[in-house]
């Protein structure tokens, strides 16, 4: 089992999600964060007066999938996010050791 991470720009979480229900991975988590990486930001210019923008919106998408199922993950992910332009984000792949599901106890594969 792996754990998939991905940082991406916000509009393109739709586009993402329905992509990743298409390939058949059926949960995820999402969550609204703020970072920035080689960009470090940018300035903004609001009623002529100029803000330093250090954190960029941005939304990570958190999936367990099993290891036959994680390339094909990335891949759409990959493709789905990319925009060409700077700031599509990063994507991280986890090892996992084990999976529970608290409701019934089942554990590993399926526990997904």
């Amino acid at each position: 089992m792996k754990k998939i991470e991905a940082i991406i720009k916000p509009f393109k979480l739709d586009e993402v999600k329905d992509a990743l229900n298409a390939i058949g991975i059926q949960g995820m988590t999402v969550t609204e964060v703020k970072g920035f990486g080689r960009q470090k930001g940018h300035v903004e210019l609001y009623r002529g007066a100029e803000y330093d923008i250090s954190f960029i919106p941005k939304v990570k998408i958190e999936a367990v999938v099993s290891a036959d199922m994680v390339e094909k993950a990335v891949a759409t992910i990959e493709e789905k996010a990319k925009t060409g332009k700077i700031g599509d984000g990063k994507i991280f792949v986890y090892s996992l050791e084990q999976v529970i599901r608290i409701r019934t106890g089942e554990t590993g594969g399926s526990a997904i």
